[in-house]
């Protein structure tokens, strides 16, 4: 794993605004050095992946705000990355780099998950261009509603139901559900849940994820219902909805 910093010197849009965060799946060397020090220099936070499995594990456990991938990967190929990701309800924009540029392959690269799909060689001024098109783009248009088995979430009224029964939920707590939601059948450690949820970038000796963690199951899990949320002795915490 890379993880490229912002410079300090890098233009903002705002007085005060954080960095967009996104991750590159790329496993050539040169080209990914040559897209992170492009992007960086434009005010991007840029992390990298070499290959689909770390590059699908990064995307679970980051808030990233847009994905640039490209299809052929080792270990796991770009498309199914993003097929996976879009099954697990995960809807950042994902742009695509790809050698192939037959109609065909645009097309399935579109019809995996993909916002857009750039040919490679490309400019970077394209790419760039291509990005802030796709960061543009309505948020609402895209995440306004995550379903998983019987959870519905609606992140732009701040609702969340099960089966039609409403959850009354604190900011944090709907931000730790999101955040389990968008990774279920995952084990999510404490580290990442503080590192993630609460942006802690140290882990300090506390029960803070666990005492919340009680709250949101008493409040998602009632007497008589599946439960949702699981410990995993030793690991962490796990979503899991019904078969």
């Amino acid at each position: 794993m890379e993880r490229q910093p912002w410079p300090s010197d890098a233009p903002l849009e705002g007085e005060g605004q954080a960095p967009v965060k996104l991750l590159l799946v790329e496993d050539d060397d040169s080209l990914a050095e040559e897209i992170v020090g492009d992007l960086c220099g434009r005010g991007y936070e840029v992390s990298r992946a070499a290959t689909g499995t770390e590059g699908l594990e990064m995307a679970r456990r980051d808030d990233y705000a847009l994905l640039v991938m490209d299809r052929m990967l080792p270990g796991m190929d770009g498309l199914s990355v993003l097929e996976t990701l879009r099954e697990q309800g995960m809807t950042m924009p994902v742009l695509v780099l790809s050698a192939l540029s037959a109609v065909d392959d645009r097309i399935s690269g579109l019809k995996a998950g993909g916002d857009d799909y750039l040919t490679k060689p490309f400019v970077m001024e394209e790419l760039a261009a291509r990005l802030e098109a796709l960061l543009r783009r309505p948020i609402y248009g895209r995440t306004s509603m995550l379903k998983l088995g019987p959870l519905e979430m609606d992140l732009l009224e701040r609702r969340v139901r099960r089966d039609g029964r409403e959850i009354d939920l604190l900011p944090r707590e709907f931000r730790l559900l999101e955040y389990m939601i968008r990774r279920p059948n995952t084990v999510l450690t404490r580290t990442m849940l503080l590192e993630d949820v609460w942006n802690y970038r140290f882990v300090p000796r506390t029960n803070l994820v666990d005492v919340h963690i009680g709250k949101l199951r008493r409040k998602v899990d009632r007497d008589g219902e599946e439960p949702l949320i699981h410990s995993i002795r030793g690991a962490g915490f796990c979503l899991r909805v019904p078969e």
